[in-house]
């Protein structure tokens, strides 16, 4: 009797060895270098955004400023890679937005703090706390919107966490573009802390706003109009890396003009809209 229990027992375990030793559990058990890619890029953005941290402490604003751009180009590659590889999750979703929170709200607010508000003592710190806190709202509306229909594939709603952060970031690149001209007077004007708080706090409240956006999703280029812009986007890039000051100033400034013509072309649409229904 006892040894019949043995062999049941031996069998059972047997079983369950090869169970434990399938190509189905061991599949289901690996997790494929695609899926984490995504979620391996967000990561490098908030690394980029802890950089720019630590460069602005340490008075490299330069740096500074390039850092949070590398975080900026980095924001545009994850979650489009994650919809090409079907792998969007949840987590990837929130965890991109803490580094956003980090690399778009607190890197470029403590940067210009230390650039230019902290003259101004405690009072120059209000714009920055206003500028990350509304960064946070505009980023939490935009989690909570995930699962609702876009109101527009054409259109977003508030300024995106990676334009605001190069919309405030605006007078640095002028004048560390001014430094390398020579151009001492417009260096001192442009860093006084009184523009860098109108600018921080006029880019809060266009993150938290209602004014509809150009999304780079919905965008459609005509036939004729796409070898343009490749010529374009070439010209932009070099240019970038022969004067990237200079260029980022530039595409902060015309991102900037954008914003009432996409006001005007969201009501053309709605306009349109209306009348079709």
């Amino acid at each position: 009797m006892s040894d019949r229990y043995v062999r049941q027992g031996n069998a059972r375990l047997r079983r369950l060895r090869q169970r434990l030793r399938s190509p189905e559990r061991t599949r289901r058990h690996r997790v494929s270098l695609g899926r984490l890619l995504p979620n391996v890029l967000t990561m490098l953005g908030l690394c980029a955004g802890l950089t720019a941290i630590r460069f602005g402490m340490e008075g490299r604003f330069g740096a500074a400023a390039l850092a949070i751009t590398v975080a900026a180009a980095i924001d545009g590659i994850d979650g489009r890679l994650a919809r090409l590889l079907r792998v969007t999750s949840r987590f990837g979703a929130e965890f991109d937005s803490l580094s956003d929170f980090l690399s778009f709200g607190v890197a470029p607010a403590l940067v210009l703090w230390l650039w230019s508000l902290q003259r101004a003592g405690g009072y120059g710190f209000v714009p920055c706390l206003l500028f990350a806190v509304c960064m946070a709202l505009r980023l939490a509306r935009f989690n909570a919107m995930l699962d609702a229909p876009p109101l527009s594939s054409r259109f977003s709603v508030g300024v995106p966490a990676p334009a605001g952060a190069g919309l405030v970031l605006f007078p640095l690149f002028v004048a560390l573009e001014a430094r390398s001209l020579g151009w001492g007077w417009l260096e001192s004007a442009i860093s006084h802390p009184i523009l860098s708080a109108v600018i921080l706090t006029g880019t809060a409240a266009l993150l938290v706003s209602t004014l509809p956006v150009w999304s780079g999703k919905g965008l459609r280029l005509s036939r004729m109009a796409a070898l343009p812009v490749l010529l374009g986007s070439g010209l932009f890039a070099a240019f970038l890396v022969a004067d990237p000051f200079a260029a980022l100033a530039i595409a902060s400034a015309i991102y900037a003009a954008s914003l009432p013509l996409a006001r005007v072309a969201a009501r053309r649409a709605a306009t349109a809209e209306g009348a079709r229904a």
